[in-house]
């Protein structure tokens, strides 16, 4: 069985990749099923923090990669936290991330709190094939956490077009429109012609 390297190790976002990638018949693995190597993730922009990710674990497994690099962008914050999403109160550290949000955003009003989840996702093999993807969705943040499934920021975000939090949605649910899901979708809509390029 062909194998593709999701490059991460966060479950969450390892099993959303693999329930979109289980009808291809191809084996999905993380970080975590290897030894440990850096990745120095110093791009500005999504894009390019995510094929620093592909380009590093492709160079270093000899397999195909898939890299994401997704964030929250605020625009009463300027688009932080931007690409440093997952390190905005330090490393990781959900908890965290979402008290300093809720700070910033203390003197904010309501409608003011517009916001979008985006994603671009690389896929890089071995000899340097690239495939990119995008997705957003759109929403605000809320004054307190609603919600228990997700991870991240997701009992803040409140998704318009569904009316509740992403924190409130099923795994299916929130496949279907996360900015993830779409990116991944697009992603998928081109996947065949990179994989077998």
């Amino acid at each position: 069985m062909a194998t593709i390297v999701i490059a991460t190790k966060n479950p969450g976002k390892a099993r959303e990749f693999s329930e979109m990638l289980a009808p291809k018949g191809i084996e999905v693995k993380t970080l975590a099923d290897f030894p440990p190597f850096k990745i120095d993730e110093n791009g500005t922009t999504f894009e390019e923090n995510a094929t620093i990710k592909a380009q590093t674990a492709c160079q270093h497994l000899k397999l195909p990669v898939l890299a994401d690099d997704s964030g929250l962008v605020v625009d009463a914050l300027n688009g932080a936290p931007g690409v440093r999403s997952a390190r905005y109160a330090g490393d990781h550290d959900d908890a965290a991330n979402n008290t300093k949000l809720l700070r910033e955003l203390a003197d904010v009003a309501p409608e003011k709190r517009t916001a979008h989840f985006h994603t671009t996702i690389v896929g890089m093999k071995p000899d340097g094939t690239k495939l990119v993807a995008d997705g957003e969705v759109q929403g605000h943040i809320l004054m307190r956490l609603t919600g228990t499934h997700g991870f991240g920021y997701d009992p803040l975000f409140y998704v318009d077009e569904l009316g509740t939090s992403m924190g409130n949605l099923t795994d299916d649910q929130k496949n279907a429109i996360s900015h993830r899901g779409r990116a991944l979708r697009q992603f998928m809509a081109n996947f065949n012609d990179w994989w077998e390029d």
